[in-house]
């Protein structure tokens, strides 16, 4: 393929997107081009620039056409792709699990950061609501000697959740060693009762999302499992409460707890936690400074 042809071919692609109404066009053409063709957005962008023909087989540009056509209907990228970054990790993700996103990198980051700081080298973490695993197996890799426990309620999740524990698993023996996954409903009071009062750290993105204010987003909208998404009432809060009050039992005194949440629920949050088992609390802000997570002590 020449690459005035490769030019036009990426432009005509990058329009079609815009057409559709996503953001990120220019780059979303480039990376399923790329993923088509078994190489690197990189690749795509350094033949660009020195004006190298590009070798595409008849195959590759079908498949490129396939995926524009999943894409330009606004099915998510990361589903079309097959995979999405997550810190450190190159998580696997489909229909009926929710995709990951940057702003519980941060959450992420809090729990990992009070974990240092309290010089806690075998913690004892659990992660409620695991979906595809993000949290669960970034601490379990990122913090040598931690002991993970997960929970994830739906079966159609739990099988992505499971993928990407073996993929971490045969990457990295000793981090798969200590993650341990159940099936199970997070709010419940039985669910890891064995472990209530041990915890050192509980990690959590639950469903918050207010079920009168659905996303605009049709990726979000429309793929996101609703379970995943809505927090079981108007405001979203009624699910996250129930794991506040979850992870103030799993919890040892002085334990913590660092729980994402809407934009909107900060306050609410606050006032919970501290008037259900909880000696202290404060809100976290995301990448853009807006409130995302509850950092409480029990």
């Amino acid at each position: 393929m020449g690459i005035e042809t490769l030019r036009q071919m990426l432009a005509e692609a990058t329009d079609r997107l815009k057409d559709a109404g996503i953001e990120t066009a220019r780059y979303d053409a480039r990376l399923l081009f790329a993923e088509a063709c078994g190489t690197s957005p990189r690749d795509i962008d350094k033949a660009l620039l020195m004006g190298d023909g590009f070798e595409a087989s008849d195959r590759q540009l079908a498949d490129f056409r396939s995926m524009m056509d999943r894409r330009a209907s606004r099915e998510p990228l990361q589903y079309i792709v097959g995979h999405v970054p997550f810190r450190y990790l190159d998580l696997q993700v489909g229909p009926g699990v929710f995709i990951p996103r940057q702003e519980t990198e941060v959450v992420v980051q809090a729990g990992i950061d009070w974990l240092t700081r309290e010089g806690l080298y075998a913690p004892k973490v659990v992660d409620l609501c695991a979906g595809s695993g993000a949290i669960g197996l970034s601490i379990v890799t990122e913090v040598r000697g931690a002991e993970v426990w997960a929970v994830e309620k739906y079966p159609e999740t739990l099988a992505w959740t499971k993928r990407n524990a073996k993929l971490v698993a045969g990457n990295d023996p000793a981090a798969g060693y200590n993650y341990h996954l159940q099936a199970g409903d997070a709010t419940d009071t039985t669910t890891l009762a064995a472990l209530d009062g041990s915890v050192d750290l509980v990690v959590t993105n639950p469903p918050y999302v207010p079920i009168s204010q659905p996303p605009q987003q049709p990726e979000v909208r429309d793929y996101d499992p609703q379970a995943a998404l809505y927090g079981g009432s108007a405001d979203g809060t009624l699910i996250p409460e129930r794991i506040v009050r979850r992870s103030a039992a799993l919890l040892r005194k002085g334990g913590a707890l660092v729980l994402e949440h809407d934009i909107t629920q900060a306050d609410r949050m606050l006032t919970y936690a501290l008037s259900n088992g909880f000696s202290q609390a404060r809100t976290g802000l995301d990448y853009t400074s807006r409130p995302r997570y509850l950092f409480a002590i029990k």
